[in-house]
């Protein structure tokens, strides 16, 4: 009696398709397309009054990404520039950034200007993992920038603070030295050392030592 059960309820035929697409949830999806086309359109004209470099056409979503992708990346913004010009707009998804070919450009800017474009954008991550960007690379240039970079040059990188750290340095040095030795007479040259992995413990145990005072 299973089966013809089961063979009953496929057999059953397909609910009216108006109760699905009612008059209510077509007026809902008009409306939500129209305030998605007046939110483009708004984008669209502060754009136009910004007096933003040229960019090339780009498409929702993906911003200018099927244009970069097609060859390798800086080939592919290289073949913009020569279309566009040495100064130009990309999107990398929704995430507007200006590409600059030219030495000369990239000079004044550098430079020049360089006040100007000396902070980092804000992102979600930055706000969430770096406390709203507060710490020394992505604080916003300023004051409180300049007091940071003062302590990091006064207290942790000047020569004394190096000095003194440099016993930490030669005997994790050492010790890599010493563990290489040990795996080259252990093998009898018939395996691979894992040097990356080695060098990585070397680092984080020099950081730890230095921060924390211990492995």
């Amino acid at each position: 009696m299973a089966l013809p059960l089961v063979l009953m309820k496929q057999l059953q035929p397909f609910p009216d398709t108006s109760e699905i697409y009612n008059p209510l949830s077509l007026s809902l999806l008009l409306l939500i397309l129209l305030l998605t086309l007046v939110h483009l359109l708004k984008l669209s004209r502060s754009s136009n009054k910004l007096n933003l470099p040229p960019s090339p056409p780009r498409l929702p979503i993906i911003g200018n990404l099927h244009q970069i992708l097609q060859n390798v990346p800086h080939r592919s913004l290289k073949a913009l520039s020569d279309r566009y010009g040495p100064i130009m707009l990309v999107y990398f998804g929704n995430s507007p950034s200006l590409v600059v070919s030219s030495a000369e450009l990239a000079s004044e800017m550098m430079k020049t200007h360089d006040i100007a474009f000396s902070n980092r954008p804000r992102s979600i991550a930055t706000k969430i993992l770096l406390y709203d960007g507060k710490d020394l690379g992505f604080a916003e240039y300023g004051e409180y920038w300049r007091q940071l970079r003062k302590i990091c040059v006064l207290e942790l990188l000047s020569n004394k603070r190096v000095k003194s750290a440099q016993h930490i340095r030669v005997e994790e040095v050492s010790c890599l030295i010493n563990k290489i030795r040990r795996s080259c007479i252990n093998v009898h040259g018939r395996s691979t050392i894992n040097l990356s992995e080695m060098i990585l413990a070397v680092s984080n145990n020099i950081a730890s030592r230095c921060i924390f005072g211990r492995k």
